[in-house]
């Protein structure tokens, strides 16, 4: 089984419910805790929690580059194993267990698996109340596409690698010694897209998302991507401070009758593969 890999700041309210989602599919979680300040808190939540941080590092406010740095230091300490790496909003889905797909890699001499966001929200486009107690799938029963759409963000993500196998920031892409990346529909070290794409289902878009995300648009880093916040938060103004998920470039679908999450809930995902690995 692989090891899991996470990295969290500011916020610890999805965290509980994204290691259950992963508890029955990797050997190990390893949580960085990134800390804005000394005093910020955030330690002091996660171990309310019963987590006993990997490591805890303290940088500037949002740096994104920062984070995935973390993420291939921890992976390195165990180089020849399995990786999930996941945001503390990110409930990754496979099309089959996750040690079948590692037996193929394995094989065929892969190094990593890739996917995509599927962006998960509250009904009529609502960012929900997330508590220790919310069941997570029911208070985001809507699924859609519509973070690539509203603000150019990266739909892309490296889902599964080696630990030797480093990713670029906001793993997205894996990176190579020669400087090249994973960008495109193939690649030699990746398992194909037609045999696996992992769907990442991102619950990011609750109750605090608009505070976070203003947060961010106003750090004006390059590090940050604020940019891109920014354009994500006069998009989210625009539309009455709720995602419009009418707006047919959205892609949303209601999967409420769906008793979990799982990965052919979503009718449209085979017809957006293609689109996210382009980008």
């Amino acid at each position: 089984m692989p090891n899991l890999v996470t990295v969290v700041g500011e916020n610890t309210h999805i965290l509980p419910h994204m290691l259950k989602h992963y508890e029955n599919q990797i050997d190990k979680a390893y949580v960085a805790v990134y800390r804005q300040s000394e005093d910020d808190g955030i330690l002091e939540e996660i171990e309310e929690l019963g987590i006993t941080p990997f490591m805890v590092f303290t940088e500037p406010k949002y740096n994104w580059h920062r984070v995935t740095e973390i993420y291939n230091s921890v992976k390195e300490t165990r180089p020849n194993d399995w990786w999930i790496v996941s945001d503390d909003d990110e409930l990754q889905v496979y099309p089959e267990p996750i040690e079948s797909i590692i037996e193929k890699c394995e094989r065929s001499g892969y190094d990593f698996v890739t996917g995509g966001f599927l962006d998960r929200i509250g009904i009529d486009g609502i960012f929900p109340e997330v508590t220790r107690d919310t069941i997570i799938h029911e208070a985001f029963p809507l699924a859609g596409f519509f973070r690539y759409p509203m603000s150019k963000a990266c739909p892309n993500k490296v889902t599964l690698m080696k630990g030797h196998q480093q990713i670029t920031s906001g793993q997205h892409y894996a990176t190579f010694a020669d400087g090249t990346n994973s960008w495109g529909k193939s690649h030699p070290k990746r398992m194909p897209i037609q045999e696996v794409f992992t769907q990442v289902h991102h619950f990011k878009w609750d109750k605090t998302c608009v505070d976070r995300i203003k947060k961010v648009a106003d750090n004006a880093k390059d590090y940050s991507f604020s940019d891109e916040y920014r354009i994500m938060y006069h998009a989210i103004r625009k539309s009455n401070w709720k995602i419009d998920v009418k707006n047919p470039l959205y892609l949303v679908e209601n999967l409420r009758d769906f008793t979990y999450i799982n990965y052919n809930d979503y009718s449209k995902w085979s017809s957006i593969t293609d689109k996210i690995v382009t980008i």
